[in-house]
């Protein structure tokens, strides 16, 4: 329903289809970011059989969204095993 008041707004109103446009590009990029947060290997979902998940990854996991300058492939694994 609210799909169609859109696009008969839009037909009505041509100016108001690029503010459509980046509102759609703004809430799915905001969805895709809060997916991205809640499957982080920094969340806990299940503290029974999974307590502290950051552990199952190797020092050379990019935690980070954008790495600029770092390949994280190549780091050399530093520090003990747990």
């Amino acid at each position: 329903m609210p799909i169609r008041t859109m696009i008969t707004h839009a037909k009505k109103h041509p100016g108001l289809i690029p503010q459509f446009f980046f509102l759609v590009v703004g809430m799915t990029g905001a969805s895709c970011y809060l997916i991205r947060l809640a499957k982080g290997p920094h969340v806990s979902w299940n503290r029974k059989n999974n307590p502290e998940p950051w552990n199952t990854y190797g020092p050379n996991y990019q935690y980070k969204l954008v790495a600029v300058n770092t390949d994280y492939k190549a780091l050399k694994k530093e520090g003990p095993d747990f």
